[in-house]
């Protein structure tokens, strides 16, 4: 089995997108679920570069649609990512704190803390 160039694109744009969901789901850090989820993008138009592709060298002819696809995911994720961090900010600006963990309740028991 030979490996082409076509082949370890598409191998590696299949890892970038398992290395993402992984960071995805595993995380818990804001910013870092939002780097995740960039890795994961890139791997995608990585693989939907690789498919236009293969269409391309199997001598069909040349579509530029999947290109302006891609280059349109490319702003889109970018305007997403721009969006997220700026919300991520203004929390961390409202509350201190980037995560959305409830405070632990007061004891309701009569006993305060401040005797």
């Amino acid at each position: 089995m030979t490996l082409t160039i076509t082949s370890l694109y598409g191998l590696l744009g299949a890892a970038l997108v398992g290395l993402g969901l992984y960071g995805l789901l595993v995380q818990p850090h804001p910013l870092r679920k939002i780097l995740a989820f960039n890795v994961m993008g890139g791997g995608l138009f990585l693989v939907f570069d690789v498919v236009a592709r293969r269409g391309a060298a199997a001598w069909f002819p040349a579509d530029p649609v999947p290109q302006a696809f891609v280059i349109t995911a490319i702003m889109m994720a970018l305007a997403g990512t721009a969006l997220a961090v700026a919300i991520m900010l203004r929390l961390f600006a409202e509350t201190g704190r980037v995560t959305l963990r409830p405070e632990p309740p007061a004891s309701s028991d009569g006993q305060g803390g401040d005797s």
